[in-house]
């Protein structure tokens, strides 16, 4: 399915269609009894997305010209990162943030593939991939658990999961 579409950095004007896809994602999630993102619905975190952009470390999928899924990878743990995985973690782990595809391909394979796409692309000297998510979320923690990720534990209701990365 990937082959279809473009994967690069989002440039800082991409930074509104980032956010209202996120936004999207969190009401899709609402509306489905999810509980996942909820606080994004009323602009939690839209200075650490714009931050991100301008950091380039986020990502958009292009299908053409529409963004129809986004993740971010940050080198450096977040506030969030800290309290949930520890300090320490910080020095071997890459994070990766609100990956979200839009709601109306959802189940299309489409996380899949950007998982792929991240493990045969992004060249880091870190050891893991490193991310959380609600761990009252079923589908989402079966999600992970099936791509290859190590589950590690629980913190502040949030299943810790890591994969290592391929390094060659």
């Amino acid at each position: 399915m990937l082959k279809e579409y473009q994967i690069k950095l989002a440039a800082f004007n991409d930074g509104k269609k980032v956010i209202n896809l996120l936004k999207r994602s969190a009401q899709w999630m609402k509306d489905n009894s999810i509980n996942q993102w909820q606080y994004l619905l009323s602009g939690g975190d839209d200075e650490e997305i714009l931050n991100a952009i301008k950091g380039n470390e986020t990502y958009i999928v292009l299908n053409d010209q529409d963004i129809i899924a986004t993740f971010t990878l940050s080198p450096d743990q977040s506030e969030w990162d800290r309290h949930i995985f520890g300090p320490e973690a910080n020095l071997d782990s890459l994070y990766m943030h609100r990956l979200a595809v839009s709601p109306d391909i959802i189940g299309k394979g489409l996380g899949k593939e950007i998982l792929d796409w991240i493990f045969e692309n992004v060249k880091t000297d870190k050891k893991f991939l490193r991310l959380d998510c609600v761990a009252g979320n079923h589908k989402l923690n079966q999600f992970y658990q099936h791509n290859g990720f190590e589950y590690i534990g629980e913190t502040d209701e949030h299943s810790k999961y890591q994969k290592e990365l391929n390094h060659e």
